[in-house]
């Protein structure tokens, strides 16, 4: 008996499988969502498909509850497998080129509120890691940096004298941030732990208690046990000091330019975000562009 020819899509999945060599996992993935076009197409040949038909499959799986980051995938696997069946010449043109999935609504950065996010990072603990965690965090909610940027610091990242921090940023790019008084009279508690505590010609600005650089999931981990201990119901990350940095900066300040600057981010999109949070909880008290960076009354 005659073997059944392969279909074009099984040519394409054994294409990527043994010339592409993609992994079992993302070969299945491609038969799902392919497997799928063909279901919509509903027995057409996918030769005689067009723009107007993929628009209209998009916008049935989006009635029917697929999100859009879903969809946008599923678009970029169906536009792979149409180009493959173009070079292989069973296709003139691309139905999927020039369409796009739905946009995806933006999820607005968690900022904690002023008076949470000073809980949260004046919360003393007189243990070595809790002279550590908390000039860490006054640091990050202070300066609005990332976690690798934290754990990126060096000795010589801090400027004590003149209240100022090198921050290594993304794209290699490298920034001057000012630090607020509380963050460095914290770094002044912990730098005598951290002489006593590093690993010879370790030059991290924060160590682990055995001397070694620390890692971003050690501080994942301790600023939900600091946020206990302080007594916040709210399940904290290292980022979100970062996002209420921004928030209350902004909230006080309104210099998108300035705040743009001291996060460090290329373009000012990713600052106006920030904007559109809802400000009205925030406490008339903080009154100074950041709330820990206010000097001593003389």
């Amino acid at each position: 008996m005659s073997r059944k020819p392969a279909s074009a899509l099984e040519r394409y999945l054994a294409h990527l499988r043994n010339e592409r060599r993609l992994s079992a996992h993302t070969v299945a993935a491609y038969a799902r969502d392919n497997a799928k076009l063909e279901a919509l197409a509903a027995g057409r040949e996918l030769s005689g498909l067009t723009s107007h038909d993929i628009r209209r499959f998009v916008a049935t799986l989006h009635g029917g509850g697929l999100a859009p980051r879903s969809l946008a995938r599923l678009l970029s696997s169906w536009r792979a497998y149409f180009a493959w069946l173009a070079r292989s010449g069973d296709l003139c043109a691309n139905p999927c080129a020039g369409v796009r999935a739905p946009k995806a609504a933006k999820m607005l950065p968690k900022a904690l509120s002023p008076d949470d996010a000073v809980r949260l990072v004046a919360h003393r603990d007189e243990s070595d890691r809790g002279k550590r965690d908390q000039a860490v965090f006054e640091l990050a909610y202070s300066c609005g940096l990332r976690i690798s940027e934290l754990t990126g610091l060096d000795l010589g990242s801090i400027d004590t004298k003149a209240g100022e921090i090198r921050v290594f940023g993304k794209g290699a790019k490298t920034r001057i941030v000012p630090v607020g008084r509380a963050a460095l009279e914290a770094l002044e508690r912990w730098m005598p732990v951290r002489a006593r505590l590093a690993k010879a010609e370790e030059d991290a600005l924060f160590v682990t208690m055995k001397g070694s650089r620390v890692t971003p999931r050690e501080l994942q981990v301790r600023i939900k046990v600091q946020a206990q201990a302080a007594g916040l119901d709210v399940d904290v990350h290292p980022h979100m000091l970062r996002h209420s940095f921004a928030s209350h900066v902004l909230q006080s300040s309104e210099d998108l330019r300035a705040v743009q600057e001291m996060m460090g981010h290329s373009s000012i999109a990713s600052t106006q975000v920030y904007t559109h949070l809802d400000f009205q909880h925030l406490a008339k008290v903080y009154d100074a562009a950041h709330p820990r960076a206010r000097k001593k009354a003389k």
